[in-house]
């Protein structure tokens, strides 16, 4: 593991091979520009571009519009839904491109020739109901909103949340399980992570990707999809070789994220999972530490 220092660049550090030791593959200063190739970077929002409050520091955001504006392919990869992740997308200047949101389960095709900017060129949904059964026997506390195929929001108890982008629509129950769902939000101010972790583990979920946040959050995508199943198609999409992928995240719902990425990078702040599945870890998001990561591409 390779922790970035206030001085160092993190195009120069060392990297993990698959044998777990140190190879410099990215020896010489500033790597990326001198061979002039087109990276993929693919940046968390919550807890990587903005705090916990949804700000952003001048410092990050000129260093993400640096990195667009070198020609570089970024994109937004968040679990955020389409409507609260538009203004990021807007904030660091990228008009042309791609952008993943609920996990990976809508992907955007950005073109300022779109109507409002943007297509939706991918959305993967699933049948809630069984892990909503499920996880209301063992959490019945919790509230629980659901993101449906047009994009709209419902929940239980008038759960709101700024990442869902639009005002959620209070129904009960049972008309959550007979919707088809992108994504399902669990939150709990009764549970920590650890509780949510072993209810998940006791319901046994079948059929859906899910994910624990920094607090008693769990995300749920269909089967099979994350930031980096999504990010992987784009990939291919793009004709972009493995090693030229850039990732940066701060939680669970990144692990996978940042050991897709060749080189994943993992915020200071994140738990220990997340930095076990990094190849190095930058500054914290109170110390601009996607910033330096972004500055280290040019």
């Amino acid at each position: 593991m390779t922790t970035l220092t206030e001085t160092s660049v993190a195009g120069n550090d060392d990297r993990r091979d698959n044998n777990g030791s140190n190879t410099n593959a990215y020896a010489g200063h500033n790597t990326y520009a001198k061979v002039d190739q087109k990276l993929m970077v693919a940046l968390d929002v919550d807890g990587t571009l903005v705090d916990h409050d949804g700000h952003m520091t001048p410092g990050v955001r000129e260093a993400a519009q640096a990195v667009v504006a070198a020609g570089h392919e970024v994109m937004i990869a968040t679990g955020r839904s389409l409507n609260a992740t538009l203004p990021i997308i807007e904030k660091i200047g990228i008009e042309r491109g791609y952008a993943v949101c609920c996990n990976g389960g809508v992907t955007l095709r950005l073109h300022p020739g779109l109507e409002n900017g943007y297509e939706v060129i991918h959305k993967a949904t699933f049948d809630p109901a069984p892990a909503l059964r499920a996880l209301r026997e063992r959490l019945p506390s919790a509230k629980y909103a659901l993101e449906d195929a047009d994009g709209n929001f419902l929940s239980t108890e008038r759960f709101q949340d700024a990442s869902f982008g639009v005002e959620a629509v209070g129904v009960d129950f049972h008309t959550m399980l007979e919707a088809t769902a992108v994504r399902v939000v669990v939150f709990s101010t009764e549970n920590t992570p650890e509780e949510f972790n072993e209810a998940i583990d006791h319901v046994g979920l079948a059929g859906v990707t899910y994910s624990v946040g920094w607090t008693a959050w769990l995300d749920i995508a269909a089967a099979g999809v994350t930031k980096a199943s999504a990010l992987e198609n784009l990939r291919l999409r793009l004709g972009i070789e493995q090693h030229l992928t850039v990732a940066v995240g701060d939680g669970r719902n990144d692990i996978e994220m940042l050991s897709w990425a060749g080189r994943g990078v993992a915020m200071g702040q994140a738990p220990a999972e997340v930095i076990a599945a990094a190849d190095e870890v930058t500054h914290s998001v109170f110390d601009d530490g996607a910033a330096h990561v972004l500055r280290s591409l040019l």
